[in-house]
């Protein structure tokens, strides 16, 4: 599953269900004040993109262990995904 959805060209379908730890009415982060969001957005994908890495990458809740390069992939379809889903 981890190398289908890394790899292939196809977008990722809408209406998926998050995992809980990352549903903002479960266990997830509550959204807040919405320009404070999207400032702290722009703060973590500097973090994340930061070469070195600053920090050590914790398993995926869905694919488990991930290499470097399939964080950045993931983050990116991630990303593109939400992009879609709000029409930016």
């Amino acid at each position: 599953m981890k190398w289908f959805a890394l790899s292939t060209p196809i977008p990722w379908p809408r209406g998926l269900t998050t995992t809980p730890e990352a549903n903002q009415q479960i266990a997830g982060t509550p959204p807040a004040e919405f320009a404070a969001d999207v400032q702290e957005l722009r703060r973590l994908l500097e973090l994340f993109t930061q070469s070195p890495r600053k920090f050590s990458w914790e398993p995926h809740p869905i694919f488990s262990e991930m290499t470097d390069s399939q964080w950045m992939r993931w983050g990116y379809l991630h990303m593109d995904h939400h992009f879609r889903q709000f029409g930016a």
